[in-house]
């Protein structure tokens, strides 16, 4: 295939045998990701935002569908994918840092010890755990802490795709809230490619360039790509006075209350019909849509002064 963005995923399929047939999680799921891109996916539980990312991941095969990253086909797991579940998955024998330097020594064997121990230092205490925090294993350190060992080691190995499964979800929300801002230093320091789940509204117009909107399952599908067109850098104590951040929110929070299960519902009626793959694949297609965009349009056209209406002069042609 012509590798036409970065990430490019062509039509995704997951199906299960179950006792009473095939079941379809999700078809038809198609996006790219451009290098340094920050995309988030959002969609009611039971969609198959997960599977998409293990699938991602090279961790889950997919029914069907096509995924390439810099233009080879994923097959498998690489260092060149870091993940970050919402689980900890750390090794209960290391203490914090050596789960750190685990991840950076496997992705950079060449390095020193010293050089190890260093940079994966720097990413411990950018989340936040220093003065004997790292020395402590997993079972000495509470759940949040955990997950800051497990998005440190994710963002020291460097990776050129960085997988997020709701890693914030455990967090208190003071933390959350640093390790979110750490996170858009890092992205805009590094120019990272991110692809996160999240059911957190105001976190994917806070992190995302482009949010992703899923369909409820079964037959779950990737409905709508919403562009959040909100210039960088972004704080959350500003972001909210933005013109176009409401017009964003109230868009995806109206798409999960009723438009996905509306969309889930067409798209069951489109499938009984008898027509093309091409037809049916044509209808599935996802939506290009900037609601900050629309809502500076219309505002605009509001206050658009009248045009000038002709002088008598001109009418009567002198």
């Amino acid at each position: 295939m012509t590798q036409q963005h970065f990430l490019e995923v062509k039509d995704l399929a997951k199906r299960f045998a179950t006792k009473s047939g095939e079941l379809t999680v999700f078809d038809n799921v198609g996006f790219g990701l451009d290098k340094g891109e920050f995309v988030c996916i959002i969609g009611h539980s039971g969609c198959g935002k997960s599977t998409i990312l293990n699938v991602l991941a090279g961790l889950d095969s997919p029914s069907g569908g096509e995924v390439y990253m810099a233009g080879k086909e994923v097959r498998g797991p690489s260092l060149e994918r870091g993940v970050v579940f919402q689980n900890y998955s750390l090794l209960p024998w290391r203490s914090a840092l050596s789960n750190v330097e685990f991840g950076v020594r496997a992705r950079f064997p060449g390095w020193s010890k010293a050089k190890v121990r260093q940079h994966s230092l720097d990413y411990l205490h950018m989340v936040g755990l220093k003065d004997g925090a790292e020395q402590r294993k997993p079972a000495q350190l509470s759940g949040g802490m955990r997950q800051r060992v497990s998005i440190a080691r994710a963002f020291a190995t460097q990776p050129q795709l960085l997988l997020l499964d709701e890693p914030f979800g455990a967090l208190d929300a003071l933390t959350r809230g640093t390790i979110q801002d750490e996170l858009l230093k890092v992205c805009a320091e590094t120019h990272q490619t991110v692809f996160m789940i999240t059911h957190d509204v105001d976190e994917a117009i806070l992190l995302a360039d482009r949010i992703l909107l899923m369909t409820n399952g079964p037959h779950a599908r990737i409905a709508e790509s919403v562009k959040v067109s909100i210039e960088r850098p972004r704080d959350r104590m500003h972001i909210v006075h933005d013109p176009g951040y409401y017009p964003i929110r109230n868009h995806l929070v109206d798409f999960l209350v009723s438009r996905s299960k509306e969309l889930s519902e067409r798209d069951d009626a489109v499938r009984e019909v008898d027509q093309s793959k091409e037809d049916h694949a044509a209808a599935m297609v996802p939506l290009d849509v900037d609601p900050a965009a629309d809502a500076r349009a219309e505002a605009a056209a509001v206050h658009e002064p009248p045009a000038p209406r002709p002088s008598l002069m001109a009418v009567n042609g002198n």
